[in-house]
């Protein structure tokens, strides 16, 4: 089983983006084979979709929605904060769509993916360890997250049509 553990210290953006890319897409997942094809992987990913940005500064949100789009039409948007329902962004993850989320503490420094929800806790997939943690709803609605490296979420790249449950695993099985 591969680690699905980010390559770098600037990877967080594309190995979330390729984690997510395997969630969504079956045969995508199937390319993932071993550790040395995931980080090969991720490092296709960050040049990709990093012409212009330079790749030290690791991946933009419009970078990680086109990245998520190879499989599946994404989009991203701003965190709105504590007013934020997060209407979107639990749809998505109820239907089974892992939503990329931006964080950061002054300024965005880290992606992390949520994959799953009981209630009100999130299922973070944290790249840098490779470990999924729990977060719970009010502190990304208050900027208070924990367990992720950083407090405030800045923004989330999500499904543009939320359609009928996918189901996908990370161990690879459906």
């Amino acid at each position: 089983m591969t680690r699905l553990r980010q390559r770098d210290g600037i990877s967080c953006g594309p190995c979330v983006a390729v984690v997510a890319g395997a969630l969504l897409d079956p045969a995508y997942r199937a390319v993932l084979s071993d550790d040395h094809r995931f980080a090969e992987e991720q490092r296709r990913v960050h040049s990709t979709v990093n012409r212009v940005w330079p790749r030290r500064l690791g991946l933009t949100p419009a970078g990680m929605a086109h990245a998520l789009s190879q499989h599946r039409p994404y989009r991203w948007r701003l965190a709105r904060g504590s007013r934020d329902g997060l209407a979107d962004v639990l749809a998505a993850v109820d239907a089974g769509y892992p939503v990329a989320m931006l964080v950061g503490n002054a300024i965005p420094r880290h992606w992390v993916l949520i994959v799953g929800r009981a209630g009100e806790i999130l299922g973070c997939y944290e790249p840098s360890s490779g470990d999924t943690r729990e977060v719970d709803l009010r502190s990304v609605r208050c900027a208070r997250l924990t367990g992720l490296g950083f407090r405030r979420p800045f923004g989330f790249a999500l499904p543009v049509q939320v359609d009928p449950p996918v189901t996908a695993d990370l161990d690879g099985t459906d």
